[in-house]
């Protein structure tokens, strides 16, 4: 396993050890309070990958509207390879490119992964939350870590998410016999807030608005 940790990784340069020591040094700089201000805007973000390119999209849409106001794809090879725990070190950088390209800054950005719900408190809605100066918030399809109750059966209903004696977030219903999606703080929200502005965000489906056509656009190939 030394030798393993040791090792480095893609064309990163990264070790194992080296890159769970950027996580841990990370997670200490997340606020896990809310500061948030006028919502105006609310951006889904996503990636998507094809052989060793990968395709990092951002969807801004109009709040509480929902329309979409501003799209934009970037796609670059990643040097990272898929390793559980370290996904952001993959996704971070082609989604840092597609945010570049945005002529509408976003108030807050729903991210299509974890964020404390993560064995480290530093999952991809985190680490962009620090890395671009904005409030994020965690959605994941499905659970990472952690154990929790079954939500009832209605929109809204949540369960607790825990891991390791930690409340890191909620399985929420959004939508009545559908699975509930996981939410959690990526950065400058607390867990009440990122529920509430999740089911803002979700008026019809089981994924919010913003996410839908984020995951849309990174499946798109021209």
């Amino acid at each position: 396993m030394a030798r393993t940790n040791a090792k480095r990784i893609g064309r990163a340069g990264l070790t194992y050890v080296q890159a769970v020591a950027v996580q841990e040094k990370l997670r200490g700089r997340v606020e896990r309070v809310r500061r948030l201000g006028r919502v105006r805007t609310v951006a889904g973000i996503d990636c998507g990958f094809k052989d060793d390119v990968g395709r990092g999209t951002v969807v801004v849409m109009t709040y509480p509207q929902l329309e979409v106001v501003e799209r934009v794809v970037a796609e670059r090879p990643i040097d990272f390879p898929y390793i559980p725990g370290l996904l952001s070190f993959r996704e971070v950088p082609v989604i840092k490119a597609a945010f570049r390209q945005l002529q509408t800054r976003p108030d807050l950005a729903l991210v299509d992964g974890m964020g404390l719900a993560h064995p480290r408190r530093i999952g991809l809605a985190c680490h962009l939350g620090l890395e671009l100066d904005l409030p994020t918030i965690g959605c994941g399809k499905s659970l990472f870590v952690g154990t929790h109750s079954e939500p009832r059966d209605t929109r809204g209903a949540r369960a607790a998410l825990r891991h390791d004696g930690e409340v890191v977030g909620c399985a929420l219903r959004t939508r009545v016999g559908t699975k509930p999606i996981y939410v959690s703080i990526g950065h400058r929200v607390d867990l009440r807030t990122a529920t509430r502005w999740v089911l803002r965000c979700t008026p019809k489906y089981r994924l919010p608005e913003p996410i839908r056509a984020a995951d849309r656009l990174a499946g798109e190939r021209g």
